[in-house]
């Protein structure tokens, strides 16, 4: 069922809290029709002219949902962290409703497990994942840093070192060091794809990839 849900689906976000107000206003900028529901009048009027529809509405009551249409979509987002109770009976309406989609934000792990066990599809922590990214971006050279569910890493970064002019071959960095270099962006030019004789220089930048363990060894190389 999920895997059939079109892209441009649109897209129920609950709560217009920071991460709620976000995602919708973010979802509204890259096309996609919002309707953005939050308890708050003042809320709800602060965004109505910044995304697609924005209603005021109680979502922990299932028939307020039902009557703003809520089963009609494909995708919803529970943003509503700051009461786990209500994060969890929103959550559960939701899944009631049958939306095949459901995004809910968690504020600690045994608040995303009693999330998963009701049936959200996916658990989000955003405070703990910005945290875990700062902590990565101020520990060393890295400008930018994506990490995936299985422990691999996406991160931009100025290379190292013993890599600076010699070709990714020859600087063995696959071999060395088990990360792979995706890309390099030289001064005022746009990311090209990296090449085994692609040669880095000092002022480059790089995305490399590889689990975190290994990127952090190599960007801990320096230079």
């Amino acid at each position: 069922m999920v895997d059939r849900i079109r892209h441009d689906s649109p897209v129920l976000v609950i709560g217009l809290g920071r991460f709620g107000a976000a995602t919708a206003g973010q979802l509204d900028r890259l096309g996609r029709e919002v309707l953005a529901v939050d308890a708050s009048e003042l809320l709800v009027q602060k965004w109505a002219e910044r995304v697609t529809h924005a209603v005021q509405a109680d979502a922990k009551s299932i028939d307020a949902l039902r009557q703003i249409g809520a089963q009609d979509f494909s995708i919803a987002v529970c943003a509503v962290g700051s009461s786990v109770e209500a994060s969890v009976l929103i959550t559960a309406n939701l899944v009631d409703l049958q939306i095949p989609q459901i995004w809910a934000k968690a504020i600690s792990t045994s608040h995303g497990k009693i999330l998963e066990r009701i049936g959200a599809n996916h658990v989000i922590y955003p405070e703990r994942e910005a945290g875990e990214r700062t902590a990565h971006l101020v520990s060393g050279r890295m400008l930018d840093f994506i990490e995936f569910d299985d422990d691999f890493a996406l991160v931009k970064m100025y290379p190292p070192k013993p890599i600076r002019g010699l070709s990714l071959q020859a600087s063995g960095v696959r071999s060395k060091h088990r990360i792979t270099v995706v890309g390099v962006k030289s001064p005022g030019k746009p990311f090209t794809y990296a090449t085994e004789e692609t040669v880095v220089s000092d002022h480059d930048l790089i995305i490399v990839s590889g689990t975190e363990g290994d990127i952090e060894r190599f960007a801990a190389l320096g230079g």
